[in-house]
């Protein structure tokens, strides 16, 4: 293309990267949160980063679940997103689907009860937690050590 190897291969990631960006923005617009969905998880995120700073500390959890929750944590603390916040509904979408995506990966790994005995608010923020991330459906059981 180019003549240079180097300067092709750069090219060539940086295409696959902007494809790639491309589709997970347009995949969150189409799935994004619905009407009062994304309102409720913005009010309940204090109380969530509690909860995965406290899941991430427990010596009980299995050490990838807490592997997990860590990376969580400095993926929220990072400033740079995958969708910048200042989009309006995408910029905080993915960052409500990354942390759903790891609350079901430890909720599949350690049980709704440790994320239970870890919540730091009322029991109806519980439930809105619950109900948003989906960790009430049936497959968001507990499995098997590893």
């Amino acid at each position: 293309m180019t003549g240079s190897w180097g300067l092709d291969l750069l090219i060539g990631i940086i295409a696959a990267l902007s494809v790639t960006w491309l589709l997970l923005v347009t995949t969150l617009a189409i799935i994004r949160p619905r009407g009062d969905v994304l309102r409720e998880a913005l009010r309940l995120l204090p109380d969530v980063l509690r909860l995965v700073r406290r899941l991430a500390a427990d010596p009980d959890l299995p050490r990838g679940v807490r592997v997990r929750l860590v990376l969580l944590l400095a993926y929220l603390a990072f400033p740079i997103d995958l969708v910048p916040d200042f989009i309006p509904v995408l910029g905080y979408a993915d960052d409500a689907i990354v942390v759903t995506a790891v609350l079901r990966s430890v909720v599949r790994r350690a049980g709704l009860q440790a994320v239970r005995r870890h919540w730091p608010g009322t029991d109806d923020g519980f439930a809105v937690l619950v109900r948003v991330t989906g960790l009430d459906r049936p497959s968001a059981g507990p499995q098997e050590a590893e």
